[in-house]
């Protein structure tokens, strides 16, 4: 019983790092074009 006491707070606090990781990916752009690296390599620039 003890060992809830650690970690559900721990659990919760990785939630939000996890939560603001992907808060901060998304709103630096990470996501904007998925498609291009797939594409990129089919073309033939030279």
């Amino acid at each position: 019983m003890e060992s809830l006491y650690l970690l559900i707070p721990l659990s919760v606090a990785v939630v939000f790092l996890i939560g603001w990781v992907f808060w901060c990916a998304l709103h630096g752009g990470q996501f904007d074009d998925l498609d291009r690296a797939g594409t990129d390599v089919l073309s033939e620039d030279e």
